[in-house]
C-alpha cells in the first residue's frame, strides 16, 4: 500500500512579516508539527559563533555542519531550538546571530544539509507547518498549501523592535529597518535558494493584520487545500 504524504504547510516570506508567530499558532490550531526552519540556521550560526569560525571559512564550516545535530521542536507548547540536544533557543535571537545566520545560510553545504534535516522532521507525521525563505520553493516544492507573507518596512521594523525590546536590546526602529532592507537585498540575491515568492503561494499581507486575523486566514486557506486535496498530499 503506498503510503499517504503529510499535508505540508509552507510559510515563506521576508525577515519581520510575521512567519515565526503565525506559523507556530497555525500549527497549534491545526495539531501539526511546526518547525522553525530560520531558528535552524541560527543555531549553526551559533555553532559557528561559539566554535569560533570566521564567517567565510566555508571549508571549516562545512566540517561543523555535518558534525552537528540541529532540530527545531515543541515540548509543552514551548518552541526549543536544539543544538547537539542543548536548547540553545534563548540564545539565538539577538541582532549578532540574525546577521551571522543571514551569511551561514547562504552557503550551500549548509543548506544542503538542514533541508535533508527538514524533509527527515516530517517523515512519518500527518502534516506540519514549515516556515522559513525557501520552503515552498526548494525544501517542499510540491506542498499542497504554501503562503507567502509581507508587509511594509516599517512595519517589519516595529515588531523587530518590540521583540529585542522584550529582550532587554533597545534598537531604534529606523536602523531596524535599514538593517532590514539589507538582509531582504542578500537574501533575494544570493546564488543559492535565493528568497522568493513560490509561484502558487497564496500571498497574505500582514501589514494592518491583527496575529489572530493572520492565523484565521492560513487556517481557512489550508482547510480549502485540505479539502481540495483529500486531507492529505497523496
Amino acid at each position: 500500500m503506498r503510503m499517504r504524504k503529510p499535508f505540508i504547510i509552507t510559510i515563506d516570506g521576508p525577515a519581520g512579516s510575521g512567519k515565526t508567530t503565525t506559523a507556530r499558532l497555525v500549527a497549534e490550531r491545526l495539531g501539526f508539527p511546526y518547525i522553525d526552519t530560520g531558528a535552524m540556521y541560527r543555531a549553526v550560526a551559533y555553532a559557528v559563533l561559539s566554535e569560533g569560525l570566521d564567517a567565510s571559512d566555508e571549508p571549516s564550516i562545512c566540517r561543523l555542519v555535518q558534525r552537528i545535530t540541529v532540530e527545531s521542536v515543541t515540548v509543552d507548547g514551548v518552541r526549543r531550538t536544539l543544538l547537539n540536544g542543548v536548547d540553545v533557543e534563548p540564545y539565538i535571537r539577538s541582532r549578532e546571530i540574525s546577521r551571522l545566520a543571514s551569511i551561514v545560510s547562504a552557503i550551500p553545504c549548509v543548506r544542503q544539509a538542514m533541508v535533508a534535516r527538514q524533509r527527515a522532521a516530517v517523515e512519518g507525521v500527518k502534516g506540519a507547518v514549515l516556515e522559513g525563505r525557501d520552503i515552498g520553493t526548494v525544501v517542499f516544492p510540491d506542498a499542497p498549501c504554501k503562503i507567502y507573507l509581507v508587509a511594509d518596512s516599517r512595519t517589519r521594523a516595529e515588531r523587530r523592535r518590540l521583540q529585542l525590546a522584550a529582550q532587554g536590546q533597545e534598537v531604534d526602529a529606523s536602523t531596524l529597518e535599514r538593517e532590514i532592507a539589507e538582509r531582504d537585498a542578500f537574501d533575494a540575491s544570493r546564488s543559492h535558494s535565493p528568497l522568493r515568492k513560490p509561484e502558487d503561494a497564496v500571498e497574505v499581507d500582514t501589514t494592518h493584520l491583527t496575529i489572530k486575523e493572520q492565523v484565521d486566514a492560513i487556517v481557512g486557506i489550508a482547510g480549502e487545500k485540505m479539502t481540495q486535496s483529500g486531507g492529505t498530499n497523496a
